[in-house]
């Protein structure tokens, strides 16, 4: 169940788009304008200011807000404009040429539903003219490479339905591959791992845990390594619980010196409008602060006001 952190607004596309033009006009940009009316717009209300906005100004809208903004609010709101598909296909594509990113890669692909992932496939072609698989294959290697592109053309049920023998075989299956003998047997992880469904997962993880000393996902740590050890965890995390899987890569974007703004403004933006509740109850529950007071100590200015606009209340 998606729940929307950006409930729509009631005002006419038309109206923003003037507001955005008047924003723009003059001496330097009114970013707290630009603010004030994008945070709070949901997809199809975006998609419908940047239609009314060329209409009127035969202009595209993102690529004047590329000229006015600058920094981490000009990251932050380009991300925003164009709805999800789409978006994950962008940041795909800029973690797989202009910044190399395979964290970034790994999250997106891991963290999407079938279904997800196969609209974001034919709109990657589309927009890039390059397969994403072709794309994968120039940037990653051996296992982590193999698990991604395996993950990206399984068909999965999305049902809550699984098979308990067939869990329990699983179950097995990965200690024997991993704990149990000298050295891993990744190619079982990975079969295992790209072919079954969240729920089959969520209960071979249940299993695992009920039967070994150790839980799944210690095993995973101890037995593999690299981007591969991370796209294993992050499939096993989404499978559980993907509020509590995000929730744990936020902190680790905010703890520490220095913030990972890429992360956080990742994470903020792609999934507001999909599970930014439960993401933030999680933050709460697990490391009793919330996801607000956060991001609020870790940005300033536009940028803050964004980010936390989106977050809600």
């Amino acid at each position: 169940m998606a729940t929307l952190t950006v409930p729509p607004m009631l005002s006419s596309p038309r109206d923003d788009a003037m507001q955005l033009y008047k924003a723009f006009k003059g001496f330097g940009c009114d970013t707290s304008a630009v603010v004030s009316i994008l945070a709070h717009r949901d997809a199809s209300q975006r998609a419908l200011i940047e239609h009314e906005y060329k209409a009127m100004y035969s202009e595209d809208l993102s690529k004047r807000l590329t000229k006015e903004l600058s920094g981490n609010i000009k990251k932050a709101i380009l991300l925003w404009m164009p709805d999800p598909a789409r978006r994950d296909a962008i940041v795909l594509h800029e973690a797989l040429h202009t910044n190399i990113d395979l964290k970034a890669v790994t999250e997106v692909i891991c963290s999407r539903t079938p279904s997800q992932l196969l609209h974001l496939k034919h709109l990657y072609v589309s927009l890039f003219g390059v397969y994403l698989e072709h794309d994968i294959q120039s940037q990653t290697s051996g296992d982590h490479e193999k698990l991604l592109l395996a993950y990206l053309s399984t068909p999965r049920s999305e049902g809550p339905e699984f098979d308990p023998r067939l869990v329990e075989h699983d179950a097995k299956a990965l200690y024997k591959a991993g704990e149990k003998r000298l050295g891993t047997d990744e190619t079982t992880f990975r079969n295992i791992f790209s072919e079954r469904s969240r729920a089959h997962m969520a209960a071979v993880s249940s299993t695992y845990r009920n039967t070994n000393k150790n839980t799944l996902r210690k095993a995973i740590k101890h037995e593999t390594s690299g981007n591969f050890k991370d796209a294993l965890i992050t499939i096993l995390q989404c499978a559980e619980n993907p509020g509590k899987h995000f929730a744990k890569v936020l902190r680790k974007a905010t703890k520490g010196l220095g913030t990972e703004d890429k992360t956080l403004i990742r994470i903020i933006v792609t999934r507001a409008e999909m599970d930014m509740q439960y993401i933030k109850g999680e933050y709460h529950n697990k490391y009793s602060k919330t996801l607000n007071e956060v991001v609020h100590s870790e940005t300033s200015g536009n940028y803050r006001t964004f980010l936390l606009s989106l977050l809600g209340p």
